[in-house]
């Protein structure tokens, strides 16, 4: 997937999303319908895009693209 289509996400979001992963704290998102609760590690760009990457609960790691969020 290519950056060109993405939509950057308000900044109160991204600042949001950053200092969660600064902090250690975990979020509350809606990942494509779904309410998820996960801990930021680290948010980031990469081919015109921004990007989350995050763990889940049971201790797995996600890539996500911040436009596919819904906070």
């Amino acid at each position: 997937m290519n950056g060109a289509d993405y939509q950057p996400i308000p900044c109160v979001q991204h600042e949001r999303l950053e200092f969660a992963a600064l902090s250690r704290q975990w979020l509350d998102l809606e990942v494509d319908g779904t309410m998820q609760r996960l801990l930021p590690l680290d948010v980031y760009t990469r081919d015109d895009a921004e990007w989350l990457r995050a763990q889940t609960p049971e201790g797995g790691t996600l890539t996500l693209r911040l436009d596919r969020l819904n906070f």
